[in-house]
């Protein structure tokens, strides 16, 4: 059982930075691929970024890429989505997973959820 809880939404300025993080309990954090998504009502949810367990492999929305980074901290048992260049569209609540698998964009594929935080980019 891997318990998520995600901290670090907010309300920032379109262009600002922001880093999220997604702090884990539980046995076994090294070994699960751990993701973000998002979600905005009337849309479904989004794929966002994703690292495999042991970091080595990171896979990125297009719609993200070259703005977003995503890492994780094995010893702090924590995962991060550095998020720079935020546009409006990019509000939505986030939310990490966590799951054993190296289908890393499929939401399906992950076992556990946190409860999400918010991003809100004004114009």
């Amino acid at each position: 059982q891997v318990q998520l809880v995600e901290s670090g939404g907010g309300l920032v300025q379109a262009g600002g930075s922001l880093r999220l993080s997604c702090a884990a309990s539980g046995r076994s954090f090294s070994a699960y691929a751990m993701a973000w998504f998002r979600h905005t009502p009337g849309k479904e949810r989004e794929f966002v970024a994703a690292i495999n367990w042991s970091g080595g492999r990171t896979l990125y929305a297009d719609s993200v890429k070259g703005r977003f980074t995503v890492d994780r901290d094995n010893a702090q048992n924590t995962v991060y989505l550095q998020m720079n260049s935020l546009k409006p569209e990019d509000t939505a609540v986030y939310y990490c997973a966590a799951g054993r698998t190296s289908l890393l964009a499929y939401s399906s594929k992950y076992d556990y959820w946190g409860q999400g935080t918010q991003l809100t980019v004004s114009s």
